[in-house]
């Protein structure tokens, strides 16, 4: 049973301003998630500018999806820069694993103490140190028997001790989000998510928007991603993946006027 407020928080009344450092591939398709669901973007990596923006912005996103010299550059200046002034912040780990340069700049990002640290069921695994069938930034099937997710959930609570002040969210066919003595596992979606680009990019801006509103970590973070999964759901995918792309996009913006809340799937509970 889901005992965390997930209610109808959308569209999002405050339009709190996220910043966004992230995916050139999908940077449209954030700001315009974000958009549709009350909140505002801004799309910026020049750290000359990091200093005046912070004073505007409710929130930070950090996603090392598309990174380069330069873009690690201006991801490790902003979380740097948020620590210090305790802005919240979320950290997409995205292909961790893939090389080492891309896992220092993820480690060095997580250092700095974000509020929430994402990636899916393999990047996560890999951040773990447990082993992982993921090739690139996709999710492997594999890394997501009962068996293996049971011993992720483990793992991320052994991790939450090394950063106390983040939460952090593993996602795919279940999602786990581990915090200091809590733990839920959510059940909702379909695998036609897991075939267009950018869905976890998405959850990522939603739970920044979330955070920048003034919601808790964990609200933040289970009621994103059951957003998105549920908007998944409404869409179906049985007339294309191009259509069930737009359709889900679609949806951002009109699940919210039903009791989506009501559809969420999964379990909470304490962990010692």
């Amino acid at each position: 049973m889901i005992k965390t407020n997930v209610s109808k928080v959308f569209p999002l009344a405050d339009a709190p301003l996220v910043h966004c450092i992230t995916n050139e591939v999908t940077c449209e398709t954030v700001a315009n998630a974000l958009l549709y669901v009350g909140a505002k973007p801004i799309m910026a990596s020049d750290p000359r500018e990091f200093h005046e923006l912070f004073q505007q912005t409710d929130s930070l996103l950090l996603n090392i999806g598309h990174l380069s010299e330069e873009r690690e550059k201006s991801l490790t200046a902003a979380a740097k820069l948020a620590n210090q002034g305790q802005k919240k912040t979320v950290v997409d780990l995205v292909g961790y694993g893939v090389s080492r340069t891309r896992d220092q700049v993820g480690r060095w990002l997580v250092a700095e103490n974000p509020t929430v640290v994402k990636g899916n069921i393999s990047e996560l695994r890999n951040f773990c140190g447990l082993p992982s069938h993921a090739r690139g930034v996709d999710g492997s099937e594999l890394d997501q028997s009962e068996e293996a997710l049971e011993e992720l959930a483990q793992a991320m609570q052994q991790l939450v001790k090394t950063y106390p002040k983040t939460l952090f969210l593993a996602t795919g066919r279940q999602d786990i989000v581990v915090e200091q003595k809590r733990i839920w596992c959510l059940s909702n979606g379909v695998p036609a998510l897991d075939r267009f680009t950018g869905t976890g990019d998405i959850v990522g801006a939603l739970i920044a928007a979330l955070l920048g509103s003034g919601a808790e970590p964990a609200t933040a973070a289970v009621t994103a991603v059951s957003y998105f999964n549920l908007c998944g759901e409404q869409a179906g995918d049985e007339t294309g993946l191009a259509a069930f792309r737009q359709e889900t996009l679609n949806q951002l913006s009109t699940l919210m006027e039903s009791d989506w809340w009501t559809e969420v799937k999964g379990w909470e509970k304490q962990w010692t």
